[in-house]
């Protein structure tokens, strides 16, 4: 089962030969991604659309996998009405060329991967600004949510940050429920839910932490409470590996669906 994680142009070019003999690729690029020929899956939110693949699947954006992960459940008990995406992304995501400008700018080098320095510092500013003030990365996250929700009316807003940390991206994510929710309920939703490891204790100071989170595969949901500012809000601390769940845990578990259904 060929992986494809080479950019877009490669994908686009050899994904279909490979589709076309009768293989499926599982690709890990944004070429693909919103084709509505192609799913795009995350296992523990929908992966019921894996068997309408045409023999290309896409790996979501790192930050919508880890997203969606802890959306899923409050999506499925109480509807979602709104989502406000706030991201702090680790320099891995952009690859080799971020975590040097990360290690070499606490010895004074100047970035050759970023625009400005990120050592110490941190970037509103994640892949190319669009047309409409937003980045390609905070549309990605947008698009890509309402794809694998399958909800093209769900409502959302994004700001993607990139921070001085190596491996894991953190989010703060506000939803507006469609229902009225008791928050100890939240916490028993999380408890039980697939792929996901809640830690919320604020008497004894727990909570995720990408510096916890780095080599795992789950996705760490903490720091839950009202939004008392709107009816049905909640708060949610998301955070997760951006290299394994972000990336190549999610397809590997991709694969895994795959063999399983062929069983």
């Amino acid at each position: 089962m060929p992986y494809f994680s080479a950019g877009g142009s490669v994908s686009k070019e050899f994904a279909p030969i490979f589709a076309k003999y009768g293989t499926t690729v599982i690709d890990n690029s944004s070429a693909w991604r919103m084709d509505p020929e192609v799913p795009l899956v995350v296992p523990e939110v929908n992966p019921e659309d894996i068997k309408w693949n045409k023999g290309i699947i896409a790996n979501p954006n790192c930050s919508t996998i880890q997203a969606v992960v802890a959306l899923k459940p409050l999506y499925d008990k109480y509807g979602i009405k709104r989502i406000i995406y706030s991201t702090y992304q680790a320099v891995s995501g952009a690859g080799m060329g971020g975590y040097n400008d990360l290690v070499e700018g606490y010895k004074g080098t100047a970035p050759k991967k970023f625009p400005y320095a990120i050592a110490g510092n941190v970037l509103p500013h994640i892949d190319v600004f669009l047309e409409n003030g937003y980045t390609k990365e905070e549309m990605k996250m947008i698009d890509e949510t309402q794809k694998i929700l399958h909800d093209n009316n769900l409502k959302i807003t994004a700001t993607t940050v990139r921070v001085p940390v190596v491996y894991g991206h953190s989010e703060s994510i506000n939803v507006e429920l469609n229902k009225e929710f008791d928050i100890k309920d939240i916490f028993s939703l999380y408890k039980n839910a697939e792929g996901i490891i809640l830690k919320d204790d604020v008497d004894n100071l727990v909570y995720p932490m990408p510096v916890e989170a780095a080599g795992h595969d789950e996705v760490y949901v903490g720091r839950l409470r009202k939004d008392f500012s709107i009816d049905n809000g909640l708060n949610l601390w998301v955070v997760a590996d951006n290299i394994r769940k972000g990336a190549a845990s999610n397809a590997i578990q991709i694969a895994e669906c795959i063999v399983k259904g062929n069983k």
